[in-house]
């Protein structure tokens, strides 16, 4: 078997037995596509002429260009599981990758808002969302739902309407790896949510009017959005970004076409919401997510029922916020006590 001939079948192997998201199955796939078009270049086209030094150099070029620790830790994860699945396949003696390794992905502090940074966004959406305005009201459930729950933002786009458990304050969502978990909200991102599904999502499921297609554009297939067209708030889209044409009944959250709101929407919200707040960092839907946990824990709360919130497979993961937390402990003490 060709290198080449591999690359679809790994990703059906992907698709049935991993279980990973979206994301990381296409982040790995080309992450190998690239591996076996510089494979190819040098002359190595079959699987059983794969060494360890071919996936050495490739990382190394890697790194000479400047790839972020991560994005080398990333390429080297995908290219062991491709490895071990071409070696268990083909029978080979030794797996070329098992002993392939990265550079650590160097741990940044994620950018986290304060409270009061917090209670000035919801309330700038409060304000706007106390017209009746549709998007307005979706957006102000969006963010009281990323900041109450935690969540990812493909986790926050995925929810619909039977996932909300309104008496228990409770939503359903699937995580990474298409785990489910249920994680609670509070009593504000109740009431925001149930403005808007008694008067913002109606609205938007009423004025829904499918795109027409374009010429030759087969049938099912999304609508492309056009070159200079921007998102429900006027935030530019890529020219290729894939709309949705048809409204969604069970969807939680909608756009103005009455279909699923989609991730980019979301970012493009959080993005304008943060643009005028001091601090550095991503200004993505994932800073409400760091934002979230770290006040979970200022106020107390266990880190393991943090990382159970979080969906985080390694409590690992969830300890970074700790580091958070101590790193604004000692902030304030350098600030406010005489003998720091």
């Amino acid at each position: 078997m060709t290198l080449r001939e591999s690359l679809p079948r790994f990703a059906a192997h992907l698709d049935a037995e991993r279980g990973l998201s979206a994301n990381t199955r296409r982040a790995y796939l080309g992450d190998l596509e690239e591996l076996v078009a510089v494979l190819e270049s040098s002359g190595c086209t079959e699987a059983a002429s794969l060494e360890l030094e071919h996936l050495r150099g490739w990382l190394w070029d890697g790194a000479q260009r400047g790839l972020a620790g991560a994005s080398l830790a990333r390429r080297s994860a995908a290219a062991r599981a491709w490895t071990a699945w071409l070696s268990k396949g083909l029978g080979l003696e030794v797996d070329p990758g098992a002993r392939l390794r990265a550079p650590k992905a160097q741990q940044r502090l994620p950018r986290v808002l304060s409270r009061g940074q917090m209670d000035g966004i919801l309330e700038s959406l409060a304000v706007r969302a106390a017209g009746d305005d549709p998007v307005a009201l979706r957006d102000l459930a969006v963010v009281e739902l990323l900041y109450a729950s935690a969540l990812r933002v493909s986790e926050l786009v995925g929810i619909d309407v039977p996932d909300i458990d309104a008496a228990r304050l409770t939503v359903r969502v699937t995580g990474k790896g298409s785990k489910e978990r249920v994680v609670p909200f509070g009593v504000p991102a109740a009431r925001a949510l149930q403005a808007y599904l008694d008067r913002g999502r109606p609205a938007l499921l009423a004025a829904a009017k499918p795109i027409a297609k374009s010429a030759g554009q087969s049938a099912g297939q999304s609508a492309a959005t056009p070159t200079g067209s921007t998102d429900d708030r006027g935030v530019a889209l890529p020219a290729a970004a894939p709309v949705g044409t048809t409204p969604d009944p069970r969807a939680l959250l909608l756009n103005s076409r009455g279909a699923r709101l989609g991730a980019r929407t979301v970012y493009g919200l959080v993005a304008a919401l943060l643009e005028g707040v001091p601090g550095s960092g991503p200004s993505g839907p994932h800073a409400l997510r760091h934002t979230a946990a770290t006040h979970l824990l200022d106020g107390g709360a266990d880190l393991r029922a943090v990382q159970e919130m979080l969906g985080h497979a390694s409590l690992g993961t969830t300890q970074i916020y700790t580091h958070v937390s101590n790193e604004r402990l000692r902030e304030a003490y350098r600030t406010a006590h005489p003998r720091a």
